[in-house]
């Protein structure tokens, strides 16, 4: 996986702007893949990040970047937890949640709606997506269903967050210094 593949698709979250972000890479062995996997959460862990494989398939792999502290406050929401327990998920933890969306990903079902909770998406969207599908005020990073002025202002600061970034890393700056402690 190349850093700037990382940064293009996870700058938010590097900023702690989200929660987390999910993207595909692709890898020639799962066993290099896992092994780069260790290292950048070694190098990431004291900034309050993590990266996981949530679903491998040939010669790809699921990964999502998390911030673990603000994905365990981000689920503590009621509207979260009535959510992720309409999708029978045990929210005690987290962890449990997150171990849950692994599963359903891994079984081969429809990529869960319940998945922007996991992103950092306001928890009254990701509500509007699972029950008011076609009712959407606007279409950006998700669709938003409730404070479209808030959500277009987060759609911003993530895309210049990301441009931001990349012209850093071209620069020189490394993955280590480019993810803010959170």
């Amino acid at each position: 996986m190349s850093n700037e593949t990382l940064i293009r698709c996870c700058a938010p979250t590097m900023a702690c702007l989200k929660t987390g972000n999910m993207f595909n890479c692709s890898f020639e062995s799962r066993q290099q893949m896992t092994e780069e996997l260790r290292q950048l959460n070694g190098r990431l862990r004291r900034k309050g990040l993590r990266i996981l494989p949530l679903k491998w398939q040939e010669g790809k792999a699921l990964l999502y970047l998390y911030r673990p502290a603000r994905l365990e406050r981000d689920l503590k929401d009621p509207l979260s937890r009535k959510l992720l327990d309409e999708c029978g998920y045990e929210c005690t933890s987290a962890n449990l949640c997150l171990s849950r969306l692994m599963a359903r990903l891994r079984k081969g079902e429809d990529f869960p709606h319940e998945v922007g909770l996991f992103l950092g998406y306001p928890p009254k969207d990701v509500d509007g997506f699972m029950h008011r599908k076609e009712h959407y005020k606007l279409c950006g990073l998700w669709k938003v269903y409730d404070d479209v002025e808030g959500a277009v202002r987060q759609f911003e600061k993530c895309r210049h967050c990301t441009e931001v970034y990349l012209r850093c890393y071209a620069q020189g700056f490394s993955i280590d210094r480019l993810a803010v402690a959170g």
